[in-house]
């Protein structure tokens, strides 16, 4: 019995791992109440789930506060650039179904609107935590290995859609959505990103361009 209660038990690895994904997922929510800072917070929260998911994270509440600082001037104008394009693709969809007898023409302009941005901004904060880069090369990178790893980010996609579903499915999962939600489906992407992105690394010049670095390695 004392063996399955000591730090050295996966039980104990498992409640550990449960509690910093809680106290970071607060952190994220609160460093995204002024709205403009959203996108600096997931940038923070996409550098700290990635060293989770490799294992080598170390005081998560340090590490999302020193991430979320450095990147602001990175992650404000993310929050624009993720809400402003999603906001205006939502809209054209609205439009072409109020439509009496439709709008194909703005139908088909929301899909290819929505496959570009949704690729675009896919893998767009794990690269701006993970490298040295503007913004649009990041952009321009995650459309790029979206299209690399077509079939791979569509079942991340697929996977996120379903943690969405499950964590609104009743007032039960909202309120563990509400605990960990955020950020278990940050930690999911990160997850996928880090993989491609050891992958990537091992091939000079596919995912960096001659300015970008591994902040890592500096």
């Amino acid at each position: 019995m004392s063996k399955f209660f000591s730090t050295d038990s996966k039980l104990y690895r498992f409640m550990e791992r449960l509690t910093d994904v809680v106290k970071l997922n607060l952190l994220f929510l609160a460093a995204c109440l002024p709205v403009v800072t959203a996108g600096a917070a997931v940038i923070a929260a996409s550098a700290v789930t990635m060293r989770m998911a490799e294992d080598r994270e170390g005081h998560v509440g340090r590490e999302f506060v020193s991430e979320f600082k450095g990147n602001l001037k990175q992650g404000i104008p993310m929050t624009f650039l993720t809400i402003i394009p999603l906001w205006a693709v939502w809209l054209d969809f609205q439009i072409a179904f109020a439509a009496e007898k439709g709008n194909m023409l703005l139908l088909i302009t929301g899909i290819v609107s929505a496959y570009v941005i949704i690729f675009s901004l896919m893998y767009v904060y794990p690269l701006l935590a993970r490298y040295e880069n503007s913004i649009m090369n990041s952009l321009k990178n995650s459309f790029r290995i979206g299209m690399k790893y077509f079939f791979r980010s569509v079942l991340l996609l697929v996977l996120v859609a379903v943690e969405i579903i499950v964590f609104l499915f009743n007032y039960t999962t909202m309120f563990i959505g509400l605990l960990i939600g955020p950020v278990f489906v940050i930690f999911t992407v990160s997850s996928f990103a880090i993989n491609i992105f050891r992958e990537l690394e091992k091939e000079p010049g596919t995912v960096t361009d001659k300015n970008q670095n591994s902040k890592e390695d500096q």
